[in-house]
């Protein structure tokens, strides 16, 4: 995988959060940026398609690859925050012929 460098300006409270999650997790400071924007990114990803599963534009299969997790733990996401998601027939029989094909 090739990396980049990247700079950014934050704030001294973050950076002494950074620091105390350096400390807590026992990491260098480029390690523990890269891990909490990878934490950041996917958990953006994630509500990302919750919101187009939640508004039908995506189905229920589109949503979990979206957020590059298992459709059982999207379901667990989906249960967990009420989501109601089955809004058309014309999706769940595109899920299920998706799912069995």
């Amino acid at each position: 995988m090739t990396e980049i460098t990247i700079s950014a300006r934050i704030p001294e409270d973050v950076s002494k959060e950074l620091e105390a999650f350096m400390k807590e997790e026992s990491l260098e400071k480029s390690t523990s940026i890269r891990k909490l924007l990878a934490e950041g990114l996917q958990h953006w990803k994630e509500q990302r398609a919750l919101k187009l599963l939640e508004e039908g534009k995506v189905t229920f299969l589109k949503a979990a690859e979206m957020s590059e997790i298992s459709v059982w733990d999207l379901a667990d996401i989906v249960r967990e925050k009420g989501i109601v998601w089955i809004r058309s027939e014309k999706y769940i029989s595109r899920d299920i012929e998706k799912a069995l094909g």
